[in-house]
């Protein structure tokens, strides 16, 4: 591929989980990918605490911002290669038609910010998040892409929601 791979993660809120998602690959994807991240529900700004989350594993955010999915959808929008929606709420509503036909997986994972209690606990569910997220993009980025024929492809990276 002569391009980078467009990786687009859905959630509800677009607050959290995709967020850290966004920020995690576009921090580790060397040039291999270009992550984006929208809610079908956004909840117009990043939680603090992944925000907080990713500062502390020092990863950049200038830029993060809390948007709605159509922003991917509309014509001149970049063509994703993948759509992964982290949270089973967005797995279960009915998605845009994505330009360019995309790989589709469900990643789903807790949410972090509906964890109520002390600080400490709503932090440790950030974190817990933030690595279940990396080991998965851990796992793509190590996946042999070029090699592997479509339904290779999509039977991995449905396993990796798994993990």
């Amino acid at each position: 591929m002569s391009r980078p791979y467009n990786v687009l993660f859905i959630c509800t809120g677009n607050s959290a989980r995709s967020i850290l998602a966004e920020a995690l690959l576009n921090a580790a994807g060397h040039g291999r990918f270009v992550a984006f991240s929208a809610g079908s529900h956004p909840k117009g700004a990043v939680h603090p605490m992944a925000l907080a989350e990713l500062r502390h594993l020092r990863i950049p955010t200038d830029g993060l911002r809390s948007k709605g999915w159509e922003e991917f959808a509309a014509p001149g929008a970049p063509e994703m290669d993948f759509v992964f929606t982290v949270c089973d709420q967005a797995a279960g509503e009915t998605c845009p038609v994505w330009p360019g036909q995309p790989m589709t997986a469900h990643w789903g994972m807790p949410d972090p910010a509906a964890v109520e209690g002390p600080e400490e606990l709503r932090q440790q569910a950030f974190h817990d998040a933030a690595v279940t997220m990396k080991r998965r993009l851990d796992l793509m980025m190590a996946l042999p892409l070029a090699s592997l024929d479509a339904m290779a492809i999509h039977r991995q990276i449905h396993d990796i929601g798994k993990r």
